[in-house]
């Protein structure tokens, strides 16, 4: 299958850069692939798993949204946070998670229930990845 450069890049560092097949993410309109032929775009991403899929292998990460853009040899993420997911915290997640909940159900004001809500959709989103690794690896 022909191959296309991908570009991983987080507001720290570029997590990833290489040839790929196939681009799995979560776009605002739904999850989409993109592999070699795919046509222009540009469109935003919501927090969760993108899936990088090269001829030897298959990587998992997180993104905290951000943006795909398709050109036609390469395809570029840009990201405020990209983790690699097994660099993920179940634990730290999960407790994000309880505490966002919580927030949410107390909100004192418009920009406290935003905030809280913006937190939780991100900590479900890596636990969304963290289950992506477990049913890739089969645990």
């Amino acid at each position: 299958m022909p191959t296309m450069q991908c570009e991983i890049v987080s507001a720290e560092e570029q997590i990833f850069s290489g040839a790929i097949e196939t681009v799995i993410a979560t776009g605002l309109l739904g999850d989409l692939g993109v592999s070699h032929g795919h046509a222009p775009l540009l469109t935003g991403l919501k927090p969760g798993p993108v899936r990088v899929i090269t001829e030897d292998d298959e990587a998992i990460y997180y993104v905290s949204g951000g943006f795909l853009e398709v050109q036609p040899d390469v395809i570029t993420i840009l990201a405020d946070t990209a983790i690699r997911a097994d660099d993920l915290d179940e634990a730290a997640a999960l407790e994000a998670q309880k505490v966002a909940e919580q927030a949410v159900s107390n909100q004192n004001s418009e920009l406290d229930y935003t905030r809280a809500a913006a937190d939780l959709a991100a900590a479900v989103a890596q636990l969304r990845t963290i289950q992506q690794i477990r049913s890739k690896l089969g645990k």
